[in-house]
Order: C-alpha cells, then structure tokens, then sequence
C-alpha cells in the first residue's frame, strides 16, 4: 500500500506531501490543477523515465519520495534480497532527476538502477490510464488471473511442473551428452593413449626409491668392493700388515683362559671379549656376501638408469609420485568405461525422455482444457461487468489456444479479445482498447476477483470516467468502492458519483506564488467534501440546493459501503 508521496520541484508540484489512507483516495480538482502531474511524479517512483524537462523552472534538480507498506509479499522480499536490500515491510523509494541528465534512486537507502526499480513497480502499483503500461496486458498478469482462483487448475499446474522439470533435467542431460559425444573421439585416443603409457610401464609403488638405491650402489661399485675388500680383509685374513682382527681376539681369548684356570678375576672381561668375537665373526661372514654381492656390470647400470627415467617421465607428466601416477590410470580406465557406456545411457536417457513427453504432453492437454473452461467462465463475468460499466456492446473473450512448444506454465498461449462495437471485429486488448476503455476492463475484472485477490498492489485509475455520466458512472463508481474494500485505489476524476465514494478524499489546487504558479493538495475534512461534490455537481456557482444533494449523494455512497461490508463478511 501506498503510505505517502512527496514531490519537489516536478513541473508545478514546488513541494507537496501526501498521505494516503487504505481504501478509496480520490483525487479531485479543476482540470489543469496538476492532477494527472502527481499521477507522473509516481510513475517517477515505478521506473518510467523522466525526462529534464519535467523539473520545475528556476530548479537544477526534482526529487519524488514515496513510503509503501508491503507487509507479507513474499516475492518483493525475494527481488529485494537479491540486492542485499535491507527491508521490514516498509519500503522507502527516492528519485532525483537533474537538469544535466543524470540522477539517482535508492530504495531504502541502496543505490538501485532504473531497470531493477521496474521490476519493483508490480509489486508496488498498477497504474491504470492511457499512457502507462498497464499490468493487465502481462501474460503473467493475465495467467494469473485466469488461473488464481481455481484450485484444480492450481493442482494440474502443480503437476505440470513437477513432470516439466523432470523432462528439462533428462532434456538437459542428454544436450550435454551429445555435445560429449561429439568431442569425445580425441579425447578417446588421448585416454587410450595415457592408459597403454602407464600399463606398459608396469609400474609398482615404491619402486623408484628401490631403483634409486640400486643406481647408487652401481654408480660407486669401485669403491664399495675396494673398501668391503678391506673391511673383510681387516677382519679375518692375515696378512702382510699383521693378524686379523679376529685373529688378535681369537688369541686374548686364549691368554684369558689360561688366567682362568688361577684366577677368575678377568672372567667378566672374558666373557665380553667372548661376545664380541662372535658377533664380528658373523659381521665378517656379512661384509664378505656383500663383497661377493657386488654387481659392477655397467650394462644393469644403464637398464636401471633406463627405467629411472620411464619411471621420472611418467611421475612429471601424471602428478610427481608413482601413487599419483597409478591414480591417474585408474581414474582414465573408470573415464574410458563410461565412453564405452555411452549408447547404453543415451538410450536410456532417450527412454527417460520419451516417458517424460508423454507424462508432459497429458498433463499439458489436462491444464490447457481446464484453463479454456475457466477462460469461458470468467469471459462471460467481464462481459456482463462491461456492459453494466457503460460498454452495452461490448465483447470480451479470454481465448486460450494449443501450441506444440512446451513452457514451465503449459503448452498454451493466453490472449484477452475485445471488441467495443457491434460490427468491430474482436481483438487483443492491448492492441484495440483505449485507455478508459482498459480502466473499465480493468475495473470489471477487479471487481469479479477482488474477494481473491490479496495481493498489495496499489491500484490507480487516471482517466476512468472519461465519455461516461449518470447510471453508467454510478455503476463505475459503486464497483471502485467494492474493489477499495478489499485493496487500496486511488482515482483521479471529475465525476461526483466517484468522488462520493471516498475513503480519503485529496483536493488539488493550483494557485500564483510570487510570479510562478504551485499546485498544493489537502485533504478534505467533511464539510469541504460535501462543498466539493457540490461544486462537481454543478458547477462554481454552489447553492443550497446543490450543498444538499452533495449531501444526500455523500449518504446513498455510505449505503452502498456498508453494503459492501456485509458482502464481504460473508
């Protein structure tokens, strides 16, 4: 809902405030008083652009602020928080536009571009006249009211959904599948490839460091066999330099026992010299095997070194280790069994889809059918709201046809046929009705769903009554009022059967300040009302007589809210 509107600097609005109540604000006043002026400066607020010359003369820049209350709208929330806008149910929109051309918005205090504060305004205000864009000629809009209250057209459209995604995944699955297949023959002999690579070389974890060790025993085999020589030589062979020293143990170990047989006092001594000639006498054994172990073959030396080098190219190219390398072959066969699985899942996927189609193309008939039965209905409610709204030739006929190409909302298309006058063929609303003809279009289908529509969307009327008076404008107004019971409307009109029916009743006025002129709005207390339907009525010229029938038309209008009340209880 629509709170208050304040406007600086817009044509011949200087400064002016307004406070909105919920229900009906009427907006009255003598023509070129600056009525349709306040209706643009809100059009400012919805997105629609503005051109500099709009800024009052003498003033560099305009600015339109407007408060809105839009407790519950699940959706507004949604678009808000896509922005990162913070927001409570009450949201703050500025706009200043600058002679330069530049400007700025902001919605609740966040910079916001010209494109995001349209998509705001269907949740904020439809704007009814000739010259805005007028939310019934949405397909959204129109699907919406079509389908918003029949509830087994809202299951079909459920089911619908459900089969519609599942299809659009299948559907999906299998594009990227193709697009796979396409591509896939170098990509196949690239994986045959890294797999016979890596296969061949056969390769086993921890090889390369067994491999690395064995290089370097070959790479020095010289040197180890010169000083495994001398080891084993020092150990247990005499020779020129001396006795060995297993040969210098074996006799101390003889000098000790012939100590024993006199004197135990070297026995400990003994028995360690004992202990150490057995175990350099098993080190020696060890240091000869390795001696004789030796390979000095330079042709093992450049077979290893050979498969070292398979062994690094493989570890550079596939990850630096040979688990790495052996990952990778895993992973390329588990890649080269799903290609060899290929056909086997696009039949399957085929299959998938098929059974989707037909779930789709079912489900698609079901709602189309359901949707032309609610279409016929609700036809004939507007026609009918037509004819007493003033149109008594007036057709309207909400046409719902087949199409073959499947939507996330059906296999369908939606058109609203109108056609004024006998003889006049029907066609799409957007394309043959005036502005006050798609007010009262407007008017007759918000008066058929008012009772379900709960959305908080503000409804404006600029120029409903126009070519209309007596019966037919009492009519108009009675439905406004019906429709204000349930959501607020704000109509701009000269009619006094409209204006009686006010909630909230603005008066716009325009007067010279100085050497420039201003249009002020107030709100009028109730005897300024009945001052001001009198003067509707009959003119400037108010008499008694015309005060009085304000009077009783202000009363019948109170009748007839009242009555709303207890319909609307029911």
């Amino acid at each position: 809902m629509l709170q208050s509107l304040r406007v600086w600097n817009f044509a011949l609005l200087e400064e002016v405030a307004v406070e909105f109540g919920t229900g009906l604000n009427i907006l009255t006043g003598e023509t070129g008083a600056g009525k349709s002026i306040l209706i643009d400066a809100l059009g400012a607020i919805l997105g629609q652009r503005i051109s500099s010359d709009a800024i009052r003369s003498g003033c560099d820049a305009l600015r339109v602020e407007a408060v809105f209350s839009c407790e519950g709208d699940a959706a507004l929330a949604a678009l808000l928080a896509e922005q990162e806008i913070e927001y409570e149910d009450e949201l703050i929109i500025l706009r200043k536009v600058v002679r330069t051309g530049k400007g700025s918005i902001l919605v609740n205090g966040s910079h916001v571009t010209l494109t995001f504060l349209k998509k705001l305004a269907p949740h904020l205000v439809d704007i009814h006249g000739q010259n805005e864009n007028l939310a019934l000629l949405r397909e959204d809009a129109q699907r919406s009211l079509l389908e918003g209250g029949d509830e087994e057209l809202q299951r079909l459209l459920a089911a619908y959904a459900e089969v519609y995604a599942g299809w659009k995944e299948k559907t999906r699955l299998r594009e990227e599948h193709a697009e796979e297949i396409e591509n896939i023959g170098e990509r196949l002999d690239l994986l045959r490839w890294q797999e016979k690579e890596i296969a061949e070389a056969e390769l086993n974890e921890g090889e390369d460091a067994e491999l690395e060790a064995e290089i370097r025993r070959l790479a020095h085999s010289e040197r180890l066999v010169e000083n495994a020589g001398e080891a084993s030589n020092l150990l247990s062979e005499d020779g020129e330099e001396g006795i060995s020293v297993l040969s210098a143990l074996s006799r101390i170990t003889g000098a000790l026992d012939e100590i024993a047989r006199y004197d135990d006092g070297l026995s400990n001594a003994q028995t360690m010299i004992e202990e150490a000639y057995i175990s350099l006498q098993e080190a020696s054994y060890e240091v000869r095997d390795y001696l004789d172990a030796i390979d000095a073959d330079p042709a093992r030396l450049d077979r290893i070194q050979t498969r070292m080098d398979v062994i690094d190219r493989l570890k550079k190219k596939y990850g630096g280790s040979i688990v790495a390398v052996l990952e990778r072959l895993a992973s390329v066969r588990s890649e080269l069994e799903c290609i060899d699985n290929y056909d086997t899942d696009m039949v399957q996927l085929d299959k998938d889809i098929a059974a989707f189609h037909e779930r789709l193309e079912e489900t698609a008939k079901s709602l189309t059918a359901r949707r032309q039965a609610a279409g016929t209905v609700l036809s004939a409610d507007i026609e009918r709201e037509l004819q007493g709204l003033g149109m008594p030739k007036a057709r309207f006929r909400i046409v719902v046809t087949p199409e073959e190409k499947y939507t996330s909302r059906g296999a369908d298309s939606l058109d609203m046929l109108f056609s004024a006058n006998v003889g006049e063929a029907e066609k799409p609303i957007e394309k043959i009705a005036s502005g006050g003809e798609l007010s009262r279009i407007a008017l007759a289908i918000k008066s058929i769903v008012a009772a379900r529509d709960t959305g908080g969307t503000s409804m404006v009327f600029d120029e409903i009554d126009t070519g209309i008076g007596g019966r037919t404008a009492q009519m108009v107004a009675e439905r406004i009022a019906f429709v204000a019971h349930y959501k607020q409307v704000l109509c701009i009109t000269h009619l006094p059967q409209i204006a009686c029916m006010a909630d909230t009743h603005l008066y716009i006025a325009k007067s010279v300040k100085g050497e420039s002129t201003v249009t002020q709005v107030e709100a009028l207390s109730a005897d300024e009302r009945v001052r001001e339907i009198a003067r509707m009525a009959s003119g400037d010229d108010v008499t008694e007589a015309a005060l009085a029938n304000a009077r009783e038309m202000l009363a019948g209008a109170q009748q007839k809210k009242q009555v709303f009340q207890k319909k609307a209880k029911k």
